[in-house]
């Protein structure tokens, strides 16, 4: 059964992207204006309304066990076709697609560094909680960290918080709300979505990833970071060391769509030799 997510906010509405390059770019930003962003504000909207301390910390007690489904990484990559990804209109490929093409793009330009290759692979993998009955606000678009007050680079910041309890409460809305200055964004809880929910089923079933490739996963949504230039305050020195890591991955997540497919079926050896090497056999989701 196709599952319909809508619009994936995060690549409809990008405001941060350098106009030139989205410029160059404009066959994978092809969107009409209007009620197409209409609907993504309304997903931002409830997505700054409902993403609350509360709530980010119960669906890490409701997913935090892996208990939804026993998978390999590769059956999970074929899941990603059950998704309807409406954010692009003109695209009829299936969405593993995306999967083998950013895990090439990157292969292309870092062909000595393979763990970055699986990266590719398996950076959207945590959208299988649109399967399992999450609204899109709560597995797509740009993250952030709950428990302070959103900064200006946040999508939408001004005009989508008004409603979100947190910011009534003096805990949670001054800058640094409950966090210590420099206390590390391993040590901040971010909003809820496939990047958090991948990032900790990978540490749950181990993957041997070096720190680059979980950092990567957790973070390649939190667009006010690595973008916005947001959030330094929060920082580690070890978070602004891997930042140009992130960004790196980046460039490969956005542009890498091609009309020229993959082979796929081609490219699945390699990959499944990399899935063997870091994260074999069945895993639990």
């Amino acid at each position: 059964m196709k599952v319909d997510v809508g619009p994936d906010p995060s690549l409809v509405y990008r405001p941060d992207v350098d106009p030139e390059l989205a410029q160059s770019k404009d066959n994978f930003r092809n969107y009409t204006a209007g009620p197409l962003l209409d609907r993504v504000f309304t997903t931002y909207k409830l997505m700054h309304t409902h993403q609350t301390v509360d709530f980010v910390s119960r669906k890490h007690i409701q997913y935090g066990g892996f208990s939804y489904k026993k998978m390999t990484v590769m059956e999970a990559v074929n899941m990603l076709d059950d998704l309807v990804d409406e954010s692009d209109p003109d695209v009829d490929f299936p969405n593993s697609f995306h999967a083998f093409q950013t895990a090439e793009g990157i292969r292309k330009a870092h062909p000595d560094k393979d763990w970055f290759h699986l990266v590719g692979l398996l950076h959207d993998l945590g959208k299988v909680l649109a399967l399992w009955g999450e609204p899109q606000w709560a597995v797509v678009g740009d993250t952030f960290p709950v428990g302070c007050r959103p900064q200006a680079s946040v999508v939408f910041c001004d005009s989508t918080f008004q409603d979100n309890p947190d910011l009534q409460d003096p805990r949670y809305s001054t800058e640094l709300g409950m966090y210590q200055p420099h206390c590390g964004l391993e040590n901040v809880l971010m909003s809820w979505g496939h990047d958090e929910y991948l990032y900790q089923m990978m540490k749950f079933n181990k993957f041997s990833l070096p720190s680059e490739a979980f950092y990567m996963i957790r973070f390649h949504s939190f667009y006010p970071w690595h973008t916005g230039g947001d959030y330094r305050q929060l920082c580690s020195q070890q978070d602004l060391d891997m930042l140009p890591w992130v960004q790196e991955f980046n460039k490969f997540d956005l542009y890498t769509k091609s009309p020229e497919l993959p082979d796929v079926d081609s490219l699945r050896p390699y990959y499944q030799g990399l899935i063997d090497k870091y994260c074999p056999g069945i895993l639990s989701w």
